[in-house]
C-alpha cells in the first residue's frame, strides 16, 4: 500500500448544475444566517457567499412558509445571474421538506428529527419487532419526499448531527459512533430500496475526534454494504476566529488526507462568506497532496485505521523528571509514554533529549539511525510535498521495526503566508495526530512569530483533544433559526469567560443541536426565542427563557454557585 493521497471512489450526486463526488472537484459551500423570510437579506448574503467562491448555498426552512419563500430567493438570484444551487435545511418538519423539494436543488434532512420527535434524552425500550416498525414508519414518510425529489430532480442530503440523535437511536446504541452511523444507515438503506441515488451524506460533531472517527466508521459501514455515496464534511459549532479555523482544519483535513470528502463546509460563528476562504485553503492543500508522488509503506501490525489507538511509546524525561501540564506554559517535560502531547517551541525540552531524522531517507537508514537514538525522542522532518503522509509512513515504519521512542512530527512551512500556514499546519498535523501518533508536534515558519506559532501549536493540540490550554468554546455559525445576534454574543462571552481555561462553554443559536452538542460541555447558553436565552449545566436546563440582557450575568452566577469560577487575576497567575 501507499501513504500518498488517493481519493475515495464514490457515486455522483447531481445538485442542480453542480456534480458532487466521483472525480469532480471538492465543492465549497456555506449557509446563510438570515431569516429565510427576509428575501432581500438572504439574496444579498447568498451573493456574498457565491462571490467569495461558494458553489452551493444552504438556507434554513423551519416551516412551510419559509420553504415556500425559497422560491422568491431562488428567482431573485437567478434573475441576477447567480446559478449556484440552493439547499433547504430541514429540522422537525417533513412538510417543509416536501415544499422545499419542489423549489431548490437539494434538501437536507436530519435523521434525528425528521420523523422521530425532538430529542428529550428519554430512554425508550423497543422489542426488535417494534424497532422494525419504527423503520417502516420512517420509510412511509420518506416515500412522498423522494417522489417529489424525483419529479423535480432534487438531491437529498442525509445530515446526521451528533448533537441531535433521536431518543430511539440513543436508547438502543447510546451516545456512540455506532449510533451516529446507524442513524445514517437506516435512511440510506431506505433510499437504496427506493432506488434514489442523488444522495449526499454527512456526519458532524463539534468534537473533532468524534467527527473523524465516526465518518471513518460510516465509510466502512457503507463499504460493507456496497454503498458509495459522496460525503459532506464539517466540524459543526467550530466557533470563530483562530480557534474555529484550527478546529475545522484539524477535523476536515484529517479526513481529506485519507481521501474522504467530496464537499466541505467550514462552520464559523462569523459572516458566512468568511467560511469560504478557509475551505478554499483546505482544497488548495489537497491539490498539493494530490500532485505528490506516492509514498511506499505499510501500516504497522495491529493498526486500526478506522478507530486508531494512541501509539505506545517509551518515556523520555528531562533531568527534573517533570511532566507536561495542560496550562500551555513552558515546563520541564516528559515526552511519550502516554504523557501530554508536547509542542516544540512551547515546552522546554533539553536538546540532548531529541534527535532529528529525515522521514525522506531510505527505510534501512531511517531504522538504523532510529536504533541509535536510545533514550531520546525522535523528531521526524520532511521536505515532501505531502508532509503528513511522509511522516505517517515513517512513523508506521519505525513502529513496525520495534522502535518505541517518542515520535514528534516537524513541518517547516517556510515563507508560506501566516494565514495559510495556520490552515495547512492544522490539516497536516490533524492527519497525523488523529491517526494515533501523538507524542508531539513542531511547527516552523518564517512568516509567524514565536508567540503565534505557540498559539497555533496549542490550538491544534486542543482541537485534536490531546491537550487543553484555553477555554473551549463551542458556538454555532447561526442561521435563520437564531433569534439573537450570535456573532457579537459569542465575542462578548469569550471576552468575559476566556480566562476559565478549565471549562467548556457552549453558545448555541437554537435548540436543534444545542443540548446535544453541549452534552459534554460544562455550561451552555442557548437561544430559546426572540431575545430569550436558556442556560444549561451540561444537558440539564437550569434557567429557561430569561431576557438576553440578563443571561451572561446569570451564567456567571451559575458558574460561581457551582464553585467553578476563577477570578481573571488568579487565572493569569496560573499561566
Amino acid at each position: 500500500m501507499g501513504f500518498g493521497y488517493k481519493r475515495r471512489t464514490t457515486s455522483t450526486a447531481l445538485v442542480g448544475n453542480v456534480a458532487i463526488g466521483s472525480d469532480y472537484p471538492i465543492r465549497l459551500q456555506s449557509m446563510t444566517s438570515t431569516s429565510t423570510m427576509d428575501t432581500a437579506g438572504s439574496v444579498a448574503q447568498a451573493k456574498r457567499i457565491i462571490d467569495a467562491g461558494g458553489e452551493i448555498v444552504r438556507l434554513t426552512a423551519q416551516g412551510v412558509r419559509e420553504a415556500n419563500n425559497l422560491a422568491n430567493i431562488h428567482a431573485a438570484l437567478r434573475a441576477d445571474g447567480y446559478e449556484a444551487p440552493l439547499v433547504a435545511d430541514i429540522h422537525f418538519n417533513p412538510a417543509a421538506a416536501d415544499a422545499a423539494a419542489a423549489i431548490v436543488e437539494k434538501v437536507r434532512i436530519n435523521p434525528g428529527n425528521f420523523v422521530d420527535p425532538a430529542r428529550t434524552f428519554r430512554h425508550l425500550e423497543y422489542t426488535d419487532e417494534e424497532y422494525a416498525d419504527e423503520i417502516k414508519r420512517i420509510e412511509k414518510r420518506l416515500i412522498p419526499l423522494v417522489d417529489i425529489c424525483r419529479e423535480h430532480s432534487t438531491a437529498l442530503r442525509i445530515g446526521v448531527n451528533h448533537g441531535s440523535l433521536s431518543d430511539r437511536i440513543m436508547s438502543r446504541y447510546g451516545d456512540t459512533p455506532a449510533g451516529v452511523v446507524e442513524s445514517a444507515m437506516e435512511f440510506l438503506r431506505i433510499l437504496r430500496r427506493l432506488d434514489f441515488n442523488d444522495v449526499v451524506i454527512s456526519i458532524k460533531a463539534s468534537n473533532t475526534v468524534v467527527m473523524v472517527n465516526t465518518v471513518r466508521l460510516l465509510v466502512k459501514a457503507m463499504d460493507d454494504e456496497d454503498m458509495h455515496y459522496p460525503l459532506h464534511l464539517g466540524v459543526t459549532e467550530a466557533g470563530n476566529g483562530e480557534d474555529g479555523r484550527i478546529r475545522s482544519a484539524v477535523g476536515i483535513g484529517a479526513l481529506l488526507a485519507e481521501g474522504i470528502g467530496d464537499t466541505i463546509r467550514v462552520s464559523l460563528s462569523e459572516a458566512p462568506e468568511c467560511e469560504i476562504p478557509v475551505a478554499a485553503m483546505l482544497t488548495k492543500r489537497l491539490d498539493l497532496w494530490a500532485r505528490a508522488a506516492d509514498i511506499d509503506g505499510t501500516e504497522y501490525p495491529g493498526y486500526n485505521k478506522v478507530e486508531p489507538q494512541r501509539r505506545r511509546s517509551a518515556t523520555v524525561e528531562n533531568a527534573s523528571g517533570g511532566s507536561a501540564t495542560a496550562s500551555g506554559g513552558a515546563t520541564a517535560t516528559a515526552i511519550g509514554g502516554g504523557n501530554t502531547t508536547v509542542a516544540l517551541g512551547v515546552d522546554d525540552i533539553a536538546n540532548d533529549l531529541i534527535v532529528r531524522l529525515s522521514a525522506d531517507t531510505s527505510k534501512d537508514v531511517l531504522i538504523a539511525e532510529a536504533k541509535k537514538a536510545d533514550g531520546k525522542a525522535i523528531v521526524l522532518t520532511t521536505t515532501h510535498i505531502n508532509p503528513a503522509a511522509a511522516i505517517k509512513a515513517a512513523m508506521h515504519l519505525l513502529t513496525a521495526a520495534g522502535i518505541s521512542n517518542p515520535l514528534i512530527a516537524e513541518i517547516d512551512y517556510g515563507t508560506t503566508p501566516a494565514d495559510e500556514t495556520m490552515i495547512y499546519a492544522a490539516a497536516d498535523m490533524g492527519a497525523i495526530l488523529l491517526s494515533g501518533f501523538t507524542d508531539g508536534i513542531s511547527i516552523r515558519s518564517a512568516t509567524m512569530s514565536d508567540e503565534a506559532i505557540r498559539g497555533l501549536s496549542l490550538g491544534i493540540l486542543q482541537a485534536a483533544r490531546l491537550r487543553f490550554s484555553r477555554t473551549e468554546f463551542i458556538s454555532c455559525p447561526g442561521c435563520g433559526r437564531t433569534m439573537f445576534d450570535l456573532q457579537s454574543t459569542v465575542n462578548t462571552i469569550k471576552k468575559e469567560l476566556s480566562h476559565l481555561r478549565h471549562l467548556k462553554i457552549g453558545v448555541m443559536g437554537c435548540i436543534v443541536n444545542g443540548p446535544g452538542e453541549m452534552a459534554d460541555a460544562d455550561y451552555g447558553y442557548v437561544g430559546a426565542g426572540v431575545g430569550r436565552i436558556s442556560l444549561y449545566r451540561q444537558k440539564e436546563c437550569i434557567e429557561r427563557n430569561i431576557p438576553q440582557e440578563d443571561a451572561l450575568p446569570h451564567l456567571i452566577a451559575l458558574i460561581k454557585a457551582d464553585g467553578r469560577w476563577v477570578e481573571p487575576e488568579a487565572a493569569a497567575g496560573e499561566e
